[in-house]
């Protein structure tokens, strides 16, 4: 089994539809998971099976964040579960109500 089962092109879509559609989670899930508390920005640079990256903007300094998942990842299906599971502990950990999944 290859170390990395998704394609440049679901890197590339996942990580657009992360920064264009869900830059608030991004930020969340850096702060609390990421452990950048303090961070005011952040994007999504990229995936692998276990894991994703992002760049986050503290104290005005971009530093590379990567966020395990909760176990290693091998369909493209996987990673929207991951992701809204990694959004909700997020919230838990800030004590905020989050949103319905949808």
């Amino acid at each position: 089994m290859s170390g990395q089962p998704f394609g440049p092109d679901v890197i590339a879509a996942v990580s657009r539809h992360m920064n264009d559609d869900h830059a608030e989670d991004t930020l969340l899930i850096c702060r609390t998971l990421g452990d950048c508390p303090t961070a005011t920005r952040a994007r999504t640079t990229g995936l692998d099976a276990d894991g994703m990256d992002f760049v986050a903007t503290v104290d005005g300094v971009e530093v590379t964040v990567r966020v395990p998942f909760a176990h290693r990842l091998t369909e493209r299906a996987e990673i929207r579960r991951e992701v809204v599971r990694m959004y909700q502990e997020a919230c838990v950990q800030l004590g905020i109500e989050p949103r319905p999944a949808g």
